[in-house]
């Protein structure tokens, strides 16, 4: 009764709270729950019940809905769940059975990953309350339900009436189970580790349930299981387990999943979606590549789609003349069964033997075209246009100069260069790269962006003149015979300054992508902030290759080891300058530096991209105005992984190289000193020849190292670009609010002194009693003065903005607006400030009013000090602390 209370409120739209699901359950038991009659667990389960039943009623309109698209069935699902409340309590015989059930859009993939048509049987081996076998049903399966736990059984007698239902452990099933019960398809949500005959932690429950589980699947049938995070054939202590599991069933997709799929039903774990079809492995020892961690429903959703393969059907896998189940019939046709892309390449595996320990993959293989192609070119001699005379403006059109590209199409925008650059023409490269022939034909890398490609590995071929001996700590760099123990020789690397609009994302994956097809299969890339792996994947996936194959260093603990056989790793110079650090066990934990150099190897020659290089400013120390300046410390850090790995192909990129000459210091394989392409024997000495040349002797450096090839720098062309102010002009009404804000700030800033000698910050006659709050004060006043009427100013500007975007608009124009500041960070202090007892009628002011005037009275002139005692000369001995 309670469950079917909860399905109106979630057919209307309604969030179920705490008061209607106790309205609720107290119609039902005709008590309340501090009279015994019912728990909240009892309540949690009636939840489940009604999303059950809602999806019973509700789930075949919802379908015809969505038109055939699973991802806007999983949307109208993701609808739904955001009505429900959150599981937050548990009863003992929960706790004990690790009860959690899984969340009707996760259960929703799962269920696609299933492929489930209408000649399917599906077992459900810890059926809970029905989550996953609603959408059997929906499918038009029949159903075998199985459930140890007392209460959830009695709830399922009343779910599904019609369905067979055994009370067995999941880890005894194959040999306790009817023997006419044979399932076609297997969904499971197993314990991660509980089993109720075992007192305490069971570590193999899960493995224990799959085994059964697997056992009793028909041939050619397939297992859907939802794990632990841990429960996959590269963690070494289920490797083995995995190997006999693939003696009856083939893997064929696992993906970790991160935090937060089960948070709603009251768990944080991280878990994990692993496919079995049940045909022996042809190899048990080797396995499909692994996915994830993947981010969210719809990032598996899409994974699903596109790498489950298609079910094995029963005739194949028998062998002999049964009929193949009728897949795809039932809910909405094809809702249910997994849209699979045509694969381009037959799934990688990962060994899993000893004599290859550290082949454990957890990124997905590269999505490369089945047509891989060598970038053919032919070499050109050039020359500046009309006879070889320059224009006598500042930027000069960009265009390939000493190659010709095969089948490459233009940039789809005007590039320059500057006059200086354009005066010259790179050397005649012989390197060629590989990519898919749909990169080249398709105009994804234009002929620009391909250029880079092609002197990026022309420059990667050499390396730097002479010989080196490197110290333990990777710091020290000294000249060494070509015979001398442990010598080594740098590679050459090559800097990308292109400015906007040239791509600079999308030329550093297809360096990356010409290695890859190359065999070199793991690379690092280096960038300022953790929000750009966006940019970086989208630039990958732009190349058509799958973008979770680029993973952030922040998934792997520091102090552990990446287990990464292949893939792109990406990180941050702020995690790269973080020092090693002692774990809470004692142990000492390595720095993030070491770890990516354990990861890569000493004899490491893939590719290595500093993206936003300039980051690495002053990694050589510098002398300034006020003396000598130390050497950053994610400046070293990047000479040090320089130092480390000196096979690496080193890929510098920024439109900004540097600020002062001294900043290039990071730039150590350009070779701009101590090789035979420059004529400074050391870095003082390039350093002191192009401070004292200026900035002509670094337009001249430039230049020639685009006669080297080692230097490209291009930007988008704003010719034809027109610019037309927006005047806006004032109100009397605003003006009237400028002066009343006006006015009030210089009351505040006749009254300063006042207001903080009456803080107790000052004495008499300005005396300060605390320098550093003194200073704070008045720093705060001007910032928040600044701050304030820029704000001002700004909304004022706005009706001006939109009445002419609206114009635009109407004239069949586009708006392009760039929002500089949203001040999210000042909504999420606001926010944080607020009691969660008034969470419920939320009432913030995030205005430039609020922020200034009651900020500037709140914080900077609340500073106390106590009485205090006076010396002799009647000075305060003690001196007031500002809050």
């Amino acid at each position: 009764m309670a469950a079917q209370t909860l399905v109106a409120h979630l057919a209307k739209g309604r969030v179920i709270d705490a008061p209607a699901v106790r309205v609720a359950m107290e119609a039902a038991f005709g008590a309340s729950d501090s009279q015994g009659a019912w728990s909240w667990k009892d309540a949690d389960e009636a939840v489940e019940a009604a999303q059950v039943s809602f999806l019973r009623r509700y789930g075949p309109a919802m379908a015809a809905r969505a038109a055939n698209d699973p991802a806007r069935l999983l949307a109208m699902l993701k609808k739904v769940g955001a009505l429900l409340p959150s599981e937050t309590r548990r009863s003992e015989e929960s706790q004990a059975l690790q009860q959690f059930s899984t969340p009707l859009e996760f259960a929703y993939v799962a269920s696609l990953a299933a492929g489930i048509g209408a000649g399917d049987v599906v077992l459900e081996p810890s059926a809970g309350t029905g989550m996953l076998a609603i959408f059997a049903e929906l499918a038009s399966a029949k159903l075998l339900l199985n459930e140890w736990g007392a209460t959830r059984a009695d709830l399922l007698k009343l779910l599904y009436p019609q369905a067979p239902l055994s009370r067995i452990d999941g880890a005894q099933l194959h040999d306790r189970l009817d023997a006419d019960h044979v399932p076609t398809v297997v969904l499971m949500n197993p314990p991660f580790s509980s089993s109720p005959l075992i007192e305490g932690r069971h570590a193999a429950a899960t493995f224990d349930h799959v085994r059964a589980a697997l056992a009793r699947l028909r041939a050619g049938g397939r297992l859907v299981a939802i794990t632990g995070e841990s429960f996959a054939p590269t963690a070494n202590s289920w490797r083995g387990s995995f190997q006999r599991l693939q003696e009856q069933g083939r893997l064929v997709f696992t993906a970790s999943l991160a935090r937060g799929f089960f948070a709603r039903h009251g768990t944080s774990v991280e878990s994990r979606l692993t496919v079995f079809d049940k045909m022996p492995a042809e190899k048990p020892k080797a396995f499909v590549v692994g996915f994830g961690p993947v981010a969210d429903l719809s990032e598996l959703l899409a994974l699903v789609q596109r790498e489950i393969p298609p079910r094995v059907s029963l005739a194949t896998a028998l062998g002999n003349g049964d009929t193949p189940i009728q897949a795809g019939v039932g809910w909405a046709g094809n809702l249910l069964t997994p849209i699979i892309a045509t694969r381009r390449a037959a799934p990688r595996l990962a060994f899993a033997d000893s004599a290859r320990p550290n082949a454990c993959v957890l990124t997905p293989a590269p999505r490369v075209s089945s047509e891989i192609v060598e970038v053919a070119h032919e070499l050109r001699d050039w020359k500046a246009p009309e006879g070889g005379a320059l224009s006598a403006g500042l930027y000069e059109p960009y265009a390939v100069q000493s190659i010709v590209i095969e089948g490459a199409k233009p940039h789809p925008t005007t590039l320059v260069q500057s006059a200086a650059m354009a005066s010259v023409a790179p050397p005649k490269p012989i390197y060629r790269p590989h990519l898919p022939k749909s990169v080249v034909e398709s105009g994804l890398l234009s002929d620009a962006q391909l250029e880079s490609v092609v002197y990026t590995g022309e420059a990667h071929s050499s390396l730097l003149a002479g010989s080196f001996l490197v110290n333990e700590s990777f710091d020290t760099v000294s000249a060494a015979p070509d015979d001398a123990e442990k010598a080594v020789r740098f590679r050459r690397g090559y800097y990308l300054g292109d400015g906007t609009g040239a791509g600079k994302g999308r030329q550093v994956a297809g360096v990356i992508l010409d290695n890859w097809l190359k065999g070199r299969r793991k690379a690092l890339w280096i960038s300022k902030s953790d929000k750009l792996l966006e940019d970086a994947q989208r630039d990958w996936s732009a190349l058509g290759q799958e973008k979770l194959q680029i993973v952030p260093q922040s998934r792997f603990k520091q102090g552990a080891p990446i287990k990464l056989s292949e893939g792109i790793l990406f990180t941050t110079y702020s995690t790269l300058r973080s020092d090693e650090r002692q774990g809470r066990d004692g142990a000492v934990k390595a720095s993030r530096l070491s770890q990516i150099i354990d990861w890569l190897g000493p004899d490491f020659d893939g590719v290595i991209v500093f993206d936003e290089a300039h980051a690495l400013a002053n990694a050589a120390g510098d002398k300034g105005e006020r003396g000598e300046k130390t050497a950053s410390q994610q400046g070293r850090a990047g000479l040090r992984l320089q130092n480390a790995l000196p096979g690496a192909r080193i890929l510098y990129v920024s439109a900004t190289g540097a600020t002062t000459v001294a900043n290039l210091a990071y730039a150590t394989r350009l070779g701009l000193w101590g090789s035979t392409d420059m004529p400074f024997p050391t870095r003082p000495d390039f350093i002191a020849a192009m401070e004292a040349g200026g900035i002509a002797a670094m337009e001249v450096l430039a230049r020639d190292l685009k006669a080297l090839g080692l230097y490209a720098s291009r930007a988008l062309s704003y010719a034809g670009v027109e610019v037309e102010m927006l005047e806006h002009q004032l109100s009397a009404e605003q003006i009237r609010i400028y002066d009343c804000y006006a006015g009030a700030f210089e009351i505040i800033h006749n009254n300063l002194t006042a207001a903080l000698e009456a803080a107790n910050i000052t004495g008499e006659g300005g005396k300060a009693y605390n320098r550093n709050a003194k200073s704070a004060a008045r720093s705060a006043f001007e910032s928040n003065k600044q701050r304030f009427f820029n704000h001002l100013i700004t909304a004022m500007k706005v009706p001006s903005l939109i009445a002419a975007i609206e114009r635009d608009l109407e004239a069949g124009r586009a708006a392009v607006i760039q929002i500089v500041s949203t001040s999210e960070a000042l909504m999420e202090r606001r926010l944080a400030e607020i009691p969660s007892s008034e969470w419920g009628d939320l009432s913030c002011d995030i205005t430039p009013r609020e922020y200034v005037l009651s900020r500037s009275r709140d914080k900077t002139y609340s500073a106390t000090l106590p009485d205090m005692p006076s010396g002799r000369d009647d000075s305060p001995v003690l001196r007031g602390k500002a809050r």
